[in-house]
């Protein structure tokens, strides 16, 4: 349809345009999408088998729709990404606060311009970015903000009386009219406010300071919610739930490889740290293991969740804590390490929500356990199962290397040691060149060095080596030694 020259109802008429509702428009739309094999809601990640298909099952039902997950699930983002299945423009009549259809206008404002003018009623096109609208639920949110009020200044100027429904001002909701509408932490939203929405939800009227006035807005409507919510913080009261078509559930991603994809497409990283520091593949599963240890964690109240969002915040203080390190070192360039990894303690410590004995150990000790606990897991997809019992020591794959550590006095990491100090230290535990070409013989030459740093932290974590934290580093030592020093 050409915009330009339908600027008036009757050229409007005469392009054959016919009024459709937005949760029509959406289905159409979603329709052609399918049958076409375009993607619907680009960029969201883990979702294509579960909350997805939900999703455009209540859409295509013309449904209200509640998404209900932990924190950092991306229920905001699914419902913005909604707008793309909007029509590109609507017309609407020129001036009317609520976005009337010219063809089927329901305030008194398009009613009586479209009486006085008639064909020459002038019409505006609303492009669908302008379409969406939300509202985070808070509890000093009120009637008058969602749904509208008297306007005393108003009646003043227009020398009405408060009988005339022309003094109202309307709220957020109907001028959403026409739109997608999302509150966001619908339980947040007290309950007496809750009430209000039911009418708009089902009968389409609204009512004002006494002023009952039928008014069929065409919305739809997109809730978020946190099933904690429902017992700590509020309830979306019956009436209200029973008004939403279909209520969907989110989740956080399920495997390492989706949970990158996240992390990288939301990290956000400039041009000049993406050419500085070289992030291994290992490092990048370590960062987002951390996030399912932390899940599954007895220290962190499962009930709040861990968001994603820790995930893409490690991210950025990890390749700062190298790009530091590389400034401090005078180079342009350098590789994430694993101590590097004690520079996103940060980024944990202020995600996670700790039961009581989390609060105990403390946030940072917490984070190092994670950490920790990170390497554990992933350390047999990389290298031998280590068993707790072995018959023969001398047996293991590993024996070359203790057997180094033992009969050497100690070996230290420095934090900011230059590139080539550091690989001159790992280079200097001969055994370990020698398991990574047996196990790991297609590692990058350009991450082979945290591979061998890796192999170093997961024999600790299996208690086969010690680590000590010192001043300016970390210094790795047989197991045995350590014990006689401390006796």
């Amino acid at each position: 349809m050409n915009i330009e020259n339908t600027t008036t109802l009757v050229a409007l008429k005469q392009s054959g345009y016919t009024s459709k509702s937005i949760k029509d428009e959406l289905r159409d739309n979603l329709r052609l999408r399918i049958k076409s094999g375009q993607p619907v809601f680009e960029g969201v990640y883990g979702f294509e088998n579960t909350v997805i298909p939900e999703l455009e099952r209540a859409i295509l039902s013309r449904h209200n729709i509640n998404l209900l997950g932990l924190r950092g699930q991306a229920k905001t983002r699914l419902a913005r990404k909604m707008v793309g299945l909007l029509d590109e423009y609507i017309p609407i009549v020129a001036g009317s606060e609520i976005n009337d259809d010219p063809l089927e206008p329901i305030s008194r404002f398009a009613k009586d311009l479209i009486a006085e003018k008639g064909d020459d009623t002038p019409i505006a096109w609303v492009h669908r970015s302008d379409r969406f609208f939300e509202k985070l639920a808070t509890p000093d949110v009120t009637v008058a903000d969602l749904i509208g009020d008297v306007d005393p200044i108003k009646a003043a100027n227009l020398k009405l009386s408060y009988a005339d429904d022309r003094v109202i001002h309307f709220g957020m909701i109907p001028r959403a009219n026409r739109c997608i509408f999302v509150i966001n932490e619908l339980p947040d939203l007290q309950a007496r406010i809750q009430v209000a929405l039911f009418n708009i939800l089902q009968e389409g009227d609204v009512q004002i300071r006494g002023f009952k006035i039928r008014m069929p807005l065409d919305m739809q409507f997109v809730f978020t919610a946190n099933p904690e919510d429902y017992t700590n913080r509020g309830n979306i009261v019956t009436p209200l739930k029973d008004r939403i078509g279909s209520q969907i559930l989110t989740h956080y991603p399920e495997t390492l490889a989706v949970a990158r994809s996240i992390t990288q497409q939301e990290a956000r990283l400039d041009a000049q740290q993406a050419g500085a520091v070289l992030v291994p593949a290992l490092a990048k599963d370590l960062l987002e293991q951390i996030s399912f240890e932390a899940r599954e964690s007895e220290y962190i109240d499962a009930k709040s969740g861990v968001s994603a969002r820790m995930s893409i915040t490690a991210y950025q203080n990890l390749i700062s804590t190298a790009e530091r390190r590389a400034l401090l070192a005078g180079t342009d360039t350098t590789t994430v390490r694993l101590s590097d990894f004690m520079g996103i303690i940060p980024s944990i410590t202020g995600k996670v929500e700790l039961v009581y004995e989390g609060e105990q150990e403390g946030a940072a000790v917490v984070a190092q356990h994670l950490i920790s606990d990170a390497i554990h897991t992933l350390f047999p997809g990389y290298f031998p199962k280590i068993e707790k019992l072995e018959r023969d020591a001398t047996a293991s794959p590993y024996a070359p290397l203790l057997e180094w550590f033992f009969t050497e006095t100690g070996f230290e990491l420095l934090d900011d040691a230059t590139d080539d100090a550091y690989k001159q230290q790992l280079d200097a535990v001969a055994p370990l060149e020698a398991l990574l070409q047996k196990y790991q013989p297609g590692c990058l030459p350009e991450e082979k060095y945290f591979f061998k740093e890796f192999l170093l932290w997961g024999l600790v974590e299996y208690e086969k080596l010690s680590k000590d934290r010192i001043a300016v580093g970390y210094q790795f030592k047989d197991l045995y030694s350590n014990y006689i020093n401390k006796l």
